[in-house]
């Protein structure tokens, strides 16, 4: 067989090369596959070259790329997997030539008939993507015999033809993927928005109730049922509102009331709040805090809320008997807050879980001190939307300690002071 010239094959090389860099680049696939065929032509001086898929649902070879004049004719074009060339050369994933195509056994009336040509010979190579056969890629009626150079060609756009295919299907099934998962967030936002909003009227009847007849009742008995009714009441309120602020967060839903405010203070009125909590386990709060006011521009309810997270996560996992610092110091333009504990800390594998939503850590502890795995992620995204970061250090068995920072307001940017420091 005649090889071709070694001018015309580093033509066709440096042709190959430039498709390849380009298959990143080009989105349309089947522009790209054209582009293959044309280049096929014209390295091999044939007058036909066509790109086959398998199709799964037929069990059948499908032309996905052929002459431009042809598409409308080869997308409803099939050819078998048995009994053709095409079929051979797809189910042995062999390359073959077959030089006088009308003497061959496999030789097929109706696919010349299917595209209105009479075949003289052939060169057919298996599209191949990690050791599976997808399809073929076949060049037809070349003047001269097919040779080894020409089938090293066809087998080279092969394999570049192979990977534009699988990576289109793979970027559409991502893409399709994006869209369901965007659906599902949609709808569970949707749903979580219409259950906060009908059970807030419900349980606010509950406690309305409840609270009244807890004020006229003088019986002892049937106060401690309302005291059970309205504590339980309080925590279903409690977990519709955490599960509302979370998702109005994801969906950047949440409105900052924005002014300037003392951080100090918010610490203050927090561990106020938590204080019987604290004393009910015999936990010490450790208190290290500037005099001078720390003052940022935030909205107070959201940061209290996160604030007020992180202390009930800390008395929640520690031990009778334990203390938790709560520290602040300047940081540049910042102010670093700091809730430190020697509870029962953080396995270290579930450290970069535990602001996930509905992230609990180890069952048999959930179980223990309950919860949705809701508080944590809140705290995160109250830090967040006011453009601060948190973060978390812990050591199984010895404690945790999570610490966010915030920016300063400007006029408290220059500021310092002395610690103000107590034991509870």
């Amino acid at each position: 067989m005649q090889s071709i010239n070694s001018k015309r094959q580093l033509q066709t090389y440096e042709r190959l090369t430039e498709l390849s860099r380009g298959i990143g680049k080009i989105l349309d696939l089947e522009t790209l596959l054209y582009s293959m065929t044309e280049l096929a032509c014209d390295s091999i001086h044939c007058d036909v070259s066509n790109v086959l898929l398998y199709e799964p649902e037929t069990d059948l070879l499908k032309y996905i790329a052929g002459p431009v004049g042809q598409r409308s004719i080869l997308q409803n074009i099939r050819v078998p997997i048995g009994n053709t060339i095409e079929g051979l050369v797809y189910r042995t994933a062999k390359s073959t030539i077959v030089d006088h195509y009308q003497q061959d056994s496999l030789h097929s009336p109706q696919i010349e008939k299917d595209l209105g040509l009479k075949i003289k010979n052939l060169a057919v190579v298996p599209l191949l993507f990690r050791g599976d056969t997808i399809g073929i890629f076949e060049s037809l009626n070349k003047v001269e015999d097919f040779d080894q150079d020409d089938l090293m060609i066809l087998e080279t756009l092969a394999s570049q033809a192979a990977i534009a295919i699988l990576s289109n299907s793979l970027f559409d099934e991502v893409q399709q993927a994006y869209r369901k998962v965007d659906e599902l967030e949609r709808m569970k936002s949707n749903f979580i928005a219409i259950t906060s909003h009908e059970l807030r009227t419900p349980i606010g009847l509950i406690l309305g109730h409840a609270s009244f007849l807890d004020e006229i009742t003088e019986d002892k008995q049937t106060k401690q049922q309302l005291e059970v009714i309205i504590r339980n009441a309080n925590r279903l309120k409690s977990i519709i509102e955490d599960i509302s602020s979370v998702n109005d967060a994801q969906n950047g839903a949440s409105h900052l009331m924005y002014r300037i405010l003392s951080l100090n203070q918010v610490l203050y009125k927090a561990l106020d709040q938590y204080m019987p909590m604290a004393h009910q386990k015999d936990i010490s709060f450790l208190v290290k805090i500037p005099e001078s006011d720390f003052l940022i521009d935030a909205d107070e309810e959201k940061i209290l809320l996160a604030i007020n997270h992180l202390l009930s996560n800390a008395i929640t996992f520690s031990d009778v008997g334990c203390h938790i610092m709560v520290s602040a110091e300047k940081i540049s333009t910042y102010v670093q807050v700091s809730i430190a504990d020697n509870g029962i800390g953080i396995p270290v594998n579930d450290l970069p879980h535990v602001f996930d939503r509905f992230f609990q850590v180890q069952s048999h502890l959930t179980r223990k001190h309950g919860g949705m795995g809701l508080g944590l992620s809140i705290t995160k995204s109250m830090i967040e939307l006011h453009k601060g970061q948190i973060w978390v250090e812990s050591i199984e068995g010895k404690g945790s300690k999570f610490s966010f920072i915030l920016p300063l307001a400007i006029s408290s940017r220059s500021s310092s002071g002395k610690t103000n420091a107590f034991v509870d």
